[in-house]
C-alpha cells in the first residue's frame, strides 16, 4: 500500500532570506534524516521523497469568477506550511506511522500520511 507523507514546518521558522544557510541543528536533522531515507530505499519502501520550495515563490491555481486563474505567492496566513514530501510503498498502515514517526523525531516537526488511492479506486 501507497502513502503520501507530508511534512510541515512552522511558517515563522522557514524565512526565505535565511533558506540558504540552515542552522547547524537542520544540517544535523538532514543528516538523520537523509540516513532513514537510505534504510527505506535499501528496504525497498522509499518510493520519492522531496523537499519543496519556499512558500513565497509557490503559484496557486484556482477557479474563481472568470474562470481558472494562477496567482502567484502565499495568500494564506498559515501557522504551518507544506515543505516536503515521501512516498513510501509498505505493507500497512502501521507501517507507515512507524516510518512517519521516524522522519518526527528526525526532523521535529509534523508529518501528515495519506494514502494514495490505486487503480482499483471507484468514484
Amino acid at each position: 500500500m501507497k502513502y503520501l507523507l507530508l511534512g510541515y514546518t512552522p511558517a515563522r521558522d522557514w524565512d526565505a532570506a535565511t533558506a540558504d544557510a540552515p542552522t547547524p541543528e537542520a544540517l544535523a536533522a538532514f543528516a538523520a534524516y537523509r540516513e532513514l531515507e537510505r534504510e527505506l530505499l535499501q528496504s525497498g519502501e522509499l518510493v520519492s521523497s522531496e523537499g519543496l520550495g519556499h512558500p513565497a515563490v509557490s503559484t496557486t491555481v484556482r477557479r474563481g469568477e472568470k474562470g481558472v486563474v494562477a496567482t502567484d505567492g502565499p495568500f494564506v496566513e498559515l501557522k504551518e506550511v507544506l515543505a516536503s514530501f515521501a512516498v513510501i510503498d509498505v505493507s500497512n498502515h502501521e507501517r507507515a506511522v512507524e516510518i512517519a514517526s521516524r522522519i518526527v523525531e528526525a526532523l521535529g516537526e509534523p508529518v501528515e500520511i495519506r494514502s494514495i488511492m490505486g487503480a482499483d479506486f471507484a468514484a
